[in-house]
């Protein structure tokens, strides 16, 4: 990223506003397994996990046997990564940089994966062309995304409908649930790949009550977080959005749990 990059301020407050997440980081454990057996990756793959977080996708596919290798926006969160690779005795490389442009040669790994992440890249035709740059021909492509019309992705329009515009001339980014649906991820990955198919899961996370989803969101999802901050200037803004949150809260919360589909998308990369 340099400083002509009209999207570095966007990428800069992504980078600091996602340092809130390590928290979470415990519910997307299971998911990182289903993402890992979805992509099928076996012992000696070579596997880059693309906006990798806390490490949880990469420390499962390093338990695979996969040679394994991590890139995050986020300090914090590769820090906490690091410590979580040796916490459970694996050895990874964990690198700072941007999904859209990846600092590997062209067909360096034999699987590439994402969980959550790769999606909230700015532009989603230059990181599909990254992510299947440094692929194999014939190396597989898989990716967990948030549909549109689940809770996450609903959470996401509800903080669209929040935002303030961007000033004149300022980027806006392909809103991130899009990357859910799976006619959008067909036309993003088009006819680079083969054999596309999906899968979905679920995601639970253990609640006492919608207000304690709402904290919780406050203080860890960085997009959030920013909003809250910048509306403290316009208190019945700010108790509106809070409203909108909690009340869209209380549709999936039930028995102590938060529920939330997540989609599992996997291509090989045509040879």
């Amino acid at each position: 990223m340099t400083q002509t990059d009209p999207f570095s301020q966007l990428k800069a407050a992504q980078r600091e506003g996602w340092s809130l997440f390590t928290p979470m980081e415990a519910g997307t454990t299971i998911p990182a397994f289903e993402l890992v057996r979805f992509a099928t990756v076996a012992p000696g793959d070579r596997v880059l996990d693309v906006a990798c977080g806390t490490g949880v996708v990469a420390i499962t596919a390093a338990r695979m046997g996969a040679v394994v290798e991590g890139l995050d926006l986020t300090p914090k969160l590769l820090e906490r990564a690091g410590q979580n690779a040796v916490l459970a005795g694996f050895q990874i490389q964990f690198r700072e940089g941007d999904a859209e442009a990846l600092p590997y040669p062209d067909a360096s790994f034999d699987v590439v994966l994402s969980q959550f992440g790769h999606m909230f890249a700015p532009r989603p035709e230059v990181t599909v062309s990254e992510m299947l740059r440094v692929l194999r021909p014939g190396g597989r492509i898989a990716f967990s995304t948030w549909p549109p019309d689940d809770y996450v992705g609903r959470f996401f329009a509800v903080l669209g409908r929040h935002t303030p515009p961007p000033p004149p001339g300022a980027p806006t980014p392909a809103p991130a649930p899009k990357w859910g649906d799976p006619e959008v991820v067909r036309q993003r990955l088009g006819d680079r790949v083969t054999g596309l198919s999906f899968a979905r899961g679920e995601v639970v996370f253990p609640a006492l009550s919608p207000e304690h989803v709402r904290r919780v969101m406050e203080t860890t999802i960085g997009p959030l977080a920013g909003l809250i901050e910048g509306l403290r200037s316009a208190p019945e803004k700010l108790e509106k959005l809070r409203s909108d949150v909690l009340e869209l809260g209380r549709e999936y919360w039930k028995e102590n749990r938060m529920r939330q589909a997540f989609l599992m998308s996997r291509a090989t990369k045509r040879a």
